[in-house]
């Protein structure tokens, strides 16, 4: 409860009267009774106030919000008296709002309405403690504030509209969307398809001798790739993750990516799971299925990378024990030099079952640091900083290829199509 600006310009009028009766303009006894009289208003507009109920509210948003969306939100107020108040909605902290404060008179029996927007800059679980509302006593002497219900809990998810627009294009279109190089050999897969006349550049192995000799004809069979096949997304959630590009961690670029990636395994018929290591560890068995989408979505919202080191050895050896069938295992990390005694004792270990797969992520700002003019003494300092960084990290690279390691050299821009590009490469080749 605190005194509003009515009633500190009603004190002010007291000083006023108290000048006025040393001037002999008024009497003394109008130096008692002002105060005596704004005391006693003061005190019945405190207790109207104190006796108002409080409005009723409710909160229109849905439970489920996407990571740097805008969504409108509504509140509804409804109150049996006539009152003025502010309205402000306890928004989670951090996250961006516009349209609040509002000032608003409600009339008795009739709700108002009004919409704000917010838009959630990251992703987990967030609560909305309520409604403050600053209320206005009936003669504007005092005001009050109050927090009324309901409380909301919400759940940030990441941005997946994009994985909607792929569902109008095939697997191979989608995967050129985000900038998967493909090097499709049709016809050269693992699983038969159909039988159809010799086209030129099918290999001799194509060839099905019994059905040209029927039909006179070269007569090819036509394979795709092998389906029920598993993938297994090994996702980095440790220190490494936490650097920042484009308004985004490393890891929710990870994290993007690699929702484009399962999507289009799903697609493929493929089973995908999700293994998340460093941080706090979450474990998705690989399943088949469009539904299997909102597992990882749920299992993933509120992943957030951590101030700790990646333990990969540990990490290994507990995917050893989850996942017995084989499957393509793409680890995606920031290789660094001191980490490399760990990760390819984590990788021989993942090897004796699994194909491994090591997406390593670049910074960017190295490659921008080594296009930039050098004028000065602390520019070539930089400039030779990054270029012997990176000459440490292709040497680290090379370490894993040498133990038969597909490595993937990219940047959170770049990472999507890598993934798909070398996921697909994988199906076309059968290495599985």
């Amino acid at each position: 409860m605190r005194p509003a600006l009515p009633l500190l310009w009603l004190l002010l009028a007291w000083a006023g009267v108290g000048v006025a009766v040393l001037a002999g303009g008024l009497p003394r006894w109008a130096w008692w009774a002002f105060p005596a009289l704004l005391l006693a208003v003061a005190l019945i507009d405190l207790l109207r106030l104190r006796r108002l109920p409080s409005p009723q509210v409710q909160r229109r948003m849905p439970e489920s919000l996407a990571l740097d969306v805008r969504r409108d939100v509504q509140l509804s107020l409804q109150a049996d008296h006539a009152v003025s108040l502010d309205v402000f909605d306890l928004v989670p902290g951090a996250w961006h709002s516009e349209g609040l404060p509002r000032r608003l008179r409600l009339r008795p029996g009739f709700a108002t309405t009004l919409d704000y927007q917010v838009q959630p800059p990251q992703r987990g679980a967030f609560r909305f403690d309520g409604v403050q509302l600053r209320l206005r006593s009936p003669w504007r002497l005092w005001h009050q504030r109050r927090v009324v219900p309901p409380a909301l809990d919400v759940r940030v998810f990441p941005n997946f509209v994009p994985l909607t627009r792929f569902a109008l294009f095939s697997a191979e279109q989608a995967s050129r969307m985000v900038g998967a190089h493909l090097k499709r050999r049709r016809g050269e897969g693992t699983d038969f398809h159909q039988m159809r006349e010799y086209r030129i550049g099918d290999s001799l192995r194509q060839i099905d001798w019994k059905a040209t000799s029927r039909a006179r004809r070269l007569v090819s069979r036509e394979y795709q790739d092998e389906k029920n096949q598993q993938m297994l997304l090994m996702l980095d959630t440790g220190r490494r993750m936490m650097a920042s590009e484009g308004g985004l961690s490393h890891f929710d670029h990870v994290l993007n990516a690699a929702l484009v990636l399962a999507y289009l395994a799903l697609r493929q018929g493929d089973g995908v799971g999700l293994h998340a290591i460093g941080g706090e560890p979450r474990w998705v068995a690989p399943k088949r299925g469009m539904g299997t989408i909102d597992d990882l979505l749920r299992a993933s919202h509120d992943l957030q990378p951590q101030p700790v080191a990646t333990d990969y050895l540990a990490a290994a050896t507990r995917l050893a024990v989850l996942q017995r069938r084989r499957a393509l295992v793409m680890l995606v990390t920031n290789v660094r030099d001191e980490d490399i005694e760990d990760l390819l004792a984590a990788v021989k270990l993942l090897q004796r079952r699994h194909l491994v797969c090591v997406a390593s992520l670049r910074e960017q700002v190295l490659d921008q640091e080594l296009q930039q003019p050098v004028d000065s003494a602390n520019e070539a300092a930089h400039a030779g900083a990054a270029a012997l960084y990176l000459e440490q990290r292709a040497q680290a690279h090379d370490a894993l290829r040498a133990h038969g390691v597909m490595v993937l050299d990219v940047t959170a821009d770049a990472l999507p199509g890598a993934l798909v590009e070398r996921y697909l490469s994988v199906k076309r080749d059968g290495l599985l």
